[in-house]
């Protein structure tokens, strides 16, 4: 199973994250989610296979968030528009963002990543 890891590593929640699968000996494909940040398509695919509302892909408690004012917009917008706002910046998504290529996981909580590799 190839996983992908798209996370910031200036990022508390995704260093968490990191050690929890490398205490594990889960391999993954970091991917820098400033320096190459997820295309619009892959934004959609991700969002797609995640089963979770598009509006939960957004780093709500970023300076970029707050910056660009989008807590009232985020609810308003199209999901054409939020997919735009997403791709334009990494800084933008929530993280770390784990997939193994139909299932994807937002953000880092224990029991979600144990339930994702069926570990107790």
């Amino acid at each position: 199973m190839s996983l992908t890891f798209y996370w910031y590593p200036k990022c508390g929640t995704c260093r968490k994250a990191k050690k929890w699968l490398e205490d594990r000996h889960i391999a993954v494909n970091d991917v820098h989610i400033v320096e190459r940040p997820p295309t619009r398509e892959e934004i959609k695919e991700l969002y797609q296979k995640s089963g979770l509302p598009l509006k939960k892909f957004f780093n709500t408690s970023g300076m970029k968030y707050r910056e660009l004012g989008l807590k009232d917009r985020v609810n308003e917008a199209s999901d054409d528009e939020l997919l735009d706002l997403l791709a334009s910046d990494g800084m933008l998504i929530k993280r770390p963002v784990l997939t193994d290529g139909t299932r994807v996981i937002v953000g880092f909580n224990e029991q979600s990543y144990e339930k994702f590799f069926g570990q107790p």
